[in-house]
Parts: C-alpha cells; structure tokens; sequence
C-alpha cells in the first residue's frame, strides 16, 4: 500500500508554526519573475493564500464550493487572504505562487494540477519562509508541512462496494474501469481503494475484468472518447467503475447512444448535481459525497492558525491529526483526515440536501421532479 494512515497522539510531527511577520504591499500582482527561481518575500502585514486548480473542468467545486466556503471562514475569522484560481493553467499556477510570495502571504493554500508544478510552486514558498499546506490533493515529493483532504482510498472503496453492490444477480459480469489523472494522487488513491474491493471479484472468477484506463487531467470529453472505444472493444461490458461524476456522465452519455443507460450501472463521486440527477433516473449507482464545507473549514482553521503563529496541536485546534506517508519522498505529512459518504438514491436527502450542499430547487427540476417526489426528496 502506497499510503499510511497512523495516528498522531501527541505533538511529535506536529511543528511549532511560530512565524516572523512578514510585510505587505497589499498587491498580488508584483514581483514575480515569470514563475521561475527565488522569488523575495514582499512586506506589509501578511495574508493566507490560496490557489485552485481550475474553473470547473475537473470539477465545479473548484469554480463555486471551494471558494465560497474558504472565503466565508476566513472572512469570519478577520484574516487577509487572497483566493485565485490557475484555470488549468501550470504556468499561471506558477506566477500565481509568484504573485502571492511577492504580495507577502504568510500561509500558501495549493490544490495542485500536478505533483511537478505542484512541488515547484511549494519549494518557492518554503525558500521564502512561507507556510504550506497541501489542501485536498497531495503533492508527491512536495514537501507541504500539512495535508487537508478525504480518505481518499476509502472513497474508492465506497464505489467499489457499491458497483459490486449493483452488479448483484449479473453473471460474471465485465467491469470497465476509468480512472481519474494519473498525475493526481488522490486518483492513484481512489484506484488502490476500489481494487481491493474488485480484485478479489476478478480472482474468483465472480466478475470478468475489462478494459481499465486513466484519463489525462480529469478531461471529461477525453473520457467519452476512451469509453467509447473500450465500448467497442468490449460491448458486452456489464459494470463502470468511473473515478468522478464527470467521468461518469461522459461514460452514461456513450451508453445513451446505445440505449444502454440504466441498464449498466456507473459509479461517481463529488455528488454533483448531475452526478446525483444521474443517480435519481437509474444511470448512475452512486456517487461519493466529500462534505466541502467541513474540508475548507478545518483549511481555513489550520491556515488560520499558522497565520497567527499559535502553536499548533490537533486539541489547540480541534482538528483530527493522522499521518500520511508521501509514497515518492517517505517522508509522513501531517494529515487532517475527514471522511466521505457513500451516496445512493435512497439516501440523498438525509446527506446532501440536509446538509444543504444541493438544494432541492437546484436538484429536483424538469423530469427530476417526479423522481425527487418518488425518493422524498420535496
């Protein structure tokens, strides 16, 4: 296994973040030198940066969930911080990391597009004195002081349970697998989780493997287009486990081609509202549901935190502190581990819609409107 998971009883990882003010110039936009080299850390007092990887191509949470709830945290707790998005983009990634040194941020937030740009925009921050935190996606070899995210191995053993799950009463069912970024951890993560569920279906002979492939970059309409070729290698594919929702949308809209949408389950995750829209007409199993919210909140507390120079326990801040081995480095990061949630149509409404993650105007519309009816969702 490429990830351990062990529990930090006492402050023996956990560093001290005392911390120097920095200045600032109250501008983001100074200083940088076209993403590469030392960049000097600019003066004033200080603010938490934060970077996300794309506008909603990989996922819309980075467009409209995650901004919104770090943005609400640390405007609740007073803290300057500044919130940017690198668009897919590893070179603007880059100049953003830039911008924010030279802008004087104390605290730099990154949720990678790669663990190479990744760990070239943490190496910047450390050589500046700047604290790191690797928040959902974790940076191999990068060397984040902290890491905030989901067990992720876990959220692919919820969708392996769950295709397995759906597939009762097919024979020897063949399952195609598509697989998130291979430059994303958090996929390799998910993968290690849902092959152990399926594994030991292929080895007894209880489930046929099929096709089995990654995606570059999350691209959803690369996937349609993979899909579409295993579909053709393979028609008589019974089961998809698919990484996300997005993929899974890409793989329903190929199977709706061939009149096969509903009739071959696919797995997701992110409980987005198609993914669960999907989910509510049968042509999805299940997604995952990773509570945003408590994720940019426990960020934005450890964030916080550092910003402040307080010392930094798991009870000081009232976080859950494990260890996470960083599988190219072998070097253990200190790991806010949250947990995610299986999510099925007979239990959206006690998980999604009560946590308000999705509403039910935005949920239930058009044809959903019945089936939301149906699954007491109103």
């Amino acid at each position: 296994m490429r990830k351990a998971l062990l529990a930090v009883a006492v402050v023996g990882m956990l560093a001290t973040a005392s911390m120097t003010a920095c200045t600032d110039d109250n501008g983001s936009g100074s200083g940088t030198n076209g993403g590469s080299g030392a960049v000097k850390a600019g003066s004033g007092p200080g603010k938490i940066g934060v970077i996300l990887p794309d506008d909603g191509t990989t996922s819309l949470r980075w467009k409209t969930e995650d901004p919104k709830y770090l943005k609400a945290a640390f405007d609740a707790a007073g803290v300057p911080v500044d919130i940017e998005n690198a668009k897919g983009d590893k070179a603007r990634f880059l100049q953003l990391t830039d911008q924010m040194i030279a802008g004087g941020v104390k605290v730099l937030m990154i949720v990678n597009l790669d663990s190479t740009s990744g760990k070239a925009a943490l190496d910047k921050a450390r050589a500046a004195g700047v604290k790191t935190i690797d928040y959902d996606r974790l940076t191999l070899n990068g060397g984040a002081q902290y890491y905030v995210s989901f067990n992720n191995e876990q959220v692919g053993v919820l969708q392996g349970r769950e295709l397995v799950n759906c597939l009762k009463g097919k024979k020897t069912p063949v399952v195609a697998e598509l697989n998130g970024s291979p430059t994303d951890n958090n996929a390799t993560l998910f993968k290690q989780g849902y092959d152990s569920v399926l594994q030991p279906q292929y080895d007894n002979a209880t489930f046929i493997k099929g096709p089995d492939q990654a995606v570059d970059d999350w691209d959803n309409k690369v996937a349609g287009e993979i899909f579409a070729q295993m579909y053709q290698q393979q028609p008589k594919i019974a089961g998809v486990l698919a990484a996300n929702d997005g993929l899974a949308n890409a793989v329903i809209d190929v199977l709706r081609k061939h009149r096969m949408n509903g009739r071959i389950p696919v797995t997701g995750q992110d409980a987005t509202v198609q993914g669960l829209q999907n989910v509510l007409s049968g042509d999805q199993c299940m997604t995952v549901y990773k509570a945003i919210k408590p994720e940019a909140e426990a960020a934005a507390t450890l964030a916080i935190a550092l910003y402040k120079g307080q010392t930094i326990t798991a009870q000081s801040i009232n976080l859950r502190f494990d260890k996470i081995k960083d599988p190219e480095s072998g070097a253990y990061i200190i790991f806010v581990s949250l947990t995610p949630i299986g999510v099925t149509a007979k239990n959206i409404k006690d998980t999604v819609i009560k946590d308000g993650f999705v509403t039910v105007k935005e949920l239930c519309t058009a044809r959903y409107v019945k089936l939301c009816k149906e699954n007491g969702i109103t």
